[in-house]
């Protein structure tokens, strides 16, 4: 029974370099993924509702719209001190000027400008319907001369959002089915190799399971193996682009990219055992005549 434990030439080295450069393709899409959502995410976080103020208000009318804003539910609350701001026209005016080099009192004379809110909704109602209703809701407030957003913005990242997960899912799911199907194939010309080995200890009375325990324990150690590169190898090209691209760090999301590495781990493994025990069943219940 000793040559249950000696596989002959089984490549195994292929077969873990394969799994390893698929796993780290899967992941690397993921890891895209889950940035570009995360990308989207921090755009509309950043997007802006612009409140302008009647020019006759006095600032306990503008205090008091501060703090019914503030109490406003569709405000962001992440980021309290950020949720909203106040815009003197003034301070308007002097932004304008440096901006532009333009002085308006030469043209106009007087301030063109208004007070305004700057507020940060939250990202469930960023989407043309829910910020029509909010606008609807806060010109109703006296005081308040208009709001304005950036509507053709918005219903451009909402629309690229869905496209960029359609299309990298696809991907995803597409390097997975290749993945499953390459090392399949890979297994299989593997074992071609040692089927008359398993032949020979089925003809010593070796059980089936005790014909497939060295294989699928070998499937699993590769597939760990696999994995673990795989994981490794990505999380150094994930630092690698945090040192090379300016910004990339504000659209990670460490707790994500965790869950990513461990599915390869995961998958690593489960790929190897599936893969092995469907193949091995093949030549268990073959032919004698069909093995050559």
């Amino acid at each position: 029974m000793r040559s249950n434990k000696k596989l002959g030439s089984y490549p195994g080295i292929l077969i873990t370099v394969s799994l390893t450069v698929a796993l780290f393709l899967i992941g690397f899409c993921g890891w895209v993924a889950l940035s570009s959502k995360e990308l989207i995410r921090y755009v509309k976080q950043n997007i802006e509702v612009q409140v302008y103020l009647n020019h006759d208000l006095t600032q306990n009318s503008i205090d008091s719209l501060q703090s019914i804003f503030a109490a406003l539910p569709e405000l962001e609350t992440k980021s309290a001190e950020n949720t909203i701001s106040f815009v003197s026209s003034e301070k308007a005016a002097e932004a304008f000027l440096a901006e532009t080099n333009e002085d308006y009192k030469d043209i106009l004379g007087d301030n063109p400008f208004r007070d305004a809110f700057t507020m940060k909704v939250k990202e469930e109602i960023l989407s043309e319907g829910q910020l029509a209703l909010f606008k609807k809701k806060i010109e109703a407030y006296p005081g308040v001369y208009e709001v304005d957003y950036a509507k053709d913005f918005v219903n451009g990242v909402t629309e690229n959002a869905n496209k960029a997960y359609l299309i990298l899912s696809a991907i995803v799911l597409i390097f997975l089915v290749a993945t499953i199907l390459l090392i399949n194939n890979t297994i299989k010309l593997a074992l071609y190799s040692q089927r008359f080995i398993i032949r020979t200890m089925q003809l010593v009375g070796a059980t089936n399971g005790f014909v497939q325990k060295p294989f699928i324990t070998k499937g699993l150690i590769q597939g760990f193996v696999a994995g673990a590169i795989a994981a490794v190898l990505l999380f150094i090209t994930q630092q690698l682009a945090l040192k090379q691209l300016e910004g990339l760090s504000l659209i990670q999301n460490s707790g994500l990219m965790t869950v990513v590495l461990l599915i390869l781990l995961i998958l690593g493994p489960l790929i190897g055992v599936v893969s092995t025990y469907q193949s091995i069943s093949r030549y268990l219940n073959v032919d004698l005549d069909d093995l050559y």
